[in-house]
């Protein structure tokens, strides 16, 4: 096993997520790997935890990446989180990622959670991917 790709899958993940024209038109720029400094925005995206398992056979190194997306919303319901958590959903599954070290299979949903912070709305989404080590 080596966690050595998992900084390459946070690069992707966050690359894929700021640039996607559907959830830039709902949440604007504010996606995050790390909250900015002073007031937040009304609606906000976070790549969050992750945890790591080995997955190497025989040939090749690998890990299976099981790492959350967060939709924050201080908004009274949890319409726009939604219409957000399903931006990138769609962002995440719709095509691979393409990482700068190893390879990333496919990227699956795994599971979402809905519930209040407070006054905010959050919607904790986590994503599995398979990674596998380069062979060359």
């Amino acid at each position: 096993m080596s966690y050595g790709m998992t900084a390459a899958l946070q690069t992707a993940v966050y690359g894929r997520l700021s640039g996607d024209a559907t959830l830039a038109g709902i949440v604007g720029a504010n996606v995050f790997d790390a909250l900015p400094e002073g007031p937040l925005p009304p609606l906000y995206v976070t790549i969050g935890p992750e945890k790591v398992r080995d997955r190497s056979d025989g040939s090749f190194g690998g890990a299976l990446h099981d790492f959350s997306v967060t939709v924050t919303s201080s908004a009274a319901g949890y319409h726009q989180a939604k219409q957000a958590a399903s931006a990138v959903s769609d962002a995440l599954l719709n095509g691979g990622l393409s990482l700068a070290r190893g390879r990333a299979g496919r990227v699956q949903f795994h599971r979402a959670q809905a519930g209040r912070s407070g006054a905010d709305r959050r919607i904790e989404m986590w994503f599995r991917a398979r990674l596998d080590e380069d062979d060359s």
